[in-house]
C-alpha cells in the first residue's frame, strides 16, 4: 500500500491539518511544528496536538514535522544551542501530535577540513538527544549540493548516524529532488542506488520520503521543486524510484506547488497510479 500525502498548513490547528490531508486523499502529511523562518520557540495547544494524534490513529494517517530552515547541525557556539532549543521544541510538538519525528537538513559547513563539519553535526545531534527521551526522531534530510557537497550521499548519512550516541533516535528523510539534483540518482539507476543503500543499511533507518520533482536536470545542484510529473524527473523517473520495495513502507510527502484547485489532490492520485505502474499517464 502506498502511503502518500503532502505538506499542509496548521493555521487552523493540528487536528484540522490532519483532516485537510485526509480530505485530499492522503494518508500522510507534513507540517511545520513552529515558524519555519525563525528559531522562536512556540507555545502550543497540547490538547489540540493530542486530539490530532488520536484522530490520526483512528484514521490510519501518519505525519512528520519539519523544523526551521535556519537549523544547521554544523553550527557552533550560541547559535548551535539556540538551534538545539528550537528542535527540542519541535520534537515536543511532534511527540504530542503522534508524529514520527521532525525533519532537519543535514548541515552546511565551510573550510578545508570536512571532518570538522561532520564532527560538529554529530556533536549537535548528541546534544539534542541527550535531553530528549520521546519516540519522535530527528530525521536527517539529504541535500541537493547547492551549498556544497556535504550531505548528498547515503554514505554520509549512514556514517553520521552510526557515530551518534543514540543512533536509534535518528532516521532519514530522503528528498527525491535533492537526490536527483545532487546527481546521486539520475532517474534511471534506481536498482544500483538500491543495492548501494542495501550495503550501507540505509533503508533500515529510512522513515520518510520527500517526493518532489525537479525543475532542473540531474546533477545541476539546484534545489527547485516541480509538481509530480512536470519536472525533469518525470513519470519515468518516478516509476524507477517508486519500484524500490522500501518506498512501499514509508510515507511519501509532496513538497511541490499545489494544483489549480489549490490542493495536492491530483498529484496524490497521480503518485498512487505511478506506484501501481499505470502506463496511461
Amino acid at each position: 500500500m502506498t502511503i502518500v500525502g503532502s505538506h499542509v498548513s496548521t493555521r487552523k490547528g493540528y487536528r484540522e491539518a490532519a483532516r485537510s490531508a485526509k480530505a485530499m486523499g492522503g494518508d500522510a502529511f507534513q507540517y511545520f511544528p513552529s515558524n519555519p523562518r525563525t528559531l522562536q520557540l512556540k507555545q502550543f495547544d497540547r490538547g489540540d496536538a493530542e486530539r490530532c494524534a488520536a484522530w490520526c490513529r483512528e484514521e490510519g494517517v501518519v505525519s512528520i514535522g519539519h523544523s526551521a530552515y535556519l537549523i544547521n547541525p554544523a553550527a557552533e557556539g550560541d547559535a548551535a544551542l539556540q538551534m538545539a532549543a528550537s528542535v527540542w521544541n519541535d520534537l515536543a510538538i511532534a511527540e504530542a501530535c503522534g508524529s514520527l519525528g521532525t525533519v532537519v537538513h543535514f548541515g552546511v559547513f565551510k573550510g578545508d577540513d570536512p571532518l570538522k563539519g561532520y564532527r560538529r553535526i554529530i556533536e549537535w545531534i548528541d546534544l539534542v538527544l541527550a535531553r530528549w527521551d520521546g519516540k519522535a526522531m530527528i530525521l536527517l534530510e539529504n541535500q541537493a549540493g547547492d551549498h556544497g557537497p556535504a550531505g548528498t550521499t547515503p554514505e554520509e548519512l549512514t556514517q553520521i548516524r552510526s557515530l551518534c550516541e543514540r543512533p536509534e533516535a535518528v532516521g532519514f528523510c530522503l528528498d527525491t529532488c535533492h537526490l536527483f539534483a545532487s546527481g546521486e540518482w539520475d532517474g534511471t539507476n534506481g536498482d544500483s542506488f538500491r543495492e548501494r543503500c542495501d550495503r550501507l543499511g540505509f533503508w533500515d533507518a529510512l522513515v520518510a520520503v520527500h517526493l518532489n520533482d525537479s525543475r532542473y536536470p540531474a546533477g545541476a545542484k539546484r534545489d527547485r521543486h516541480a509538481a509530480i510529473g512536470q519536472g525533469c524527473i518525470g513519470d519515468a523517473g518516478f516509476r524507477d524510484l517508486l519500484a524500490l520495495p522500501r518506498l512501499r513502507e514509508v510515507p511519501l510527502i509532496l513538497e511541490t506547488p499545489a494544483g489549480p484547485d489549490g490542493t495536492h489532490r491530483a498529484q496524490i492520485a497521480r503518485v498512487r497510479r505511478l506506484r501501481e505502474g499505470d502506463a496511461t499517464l
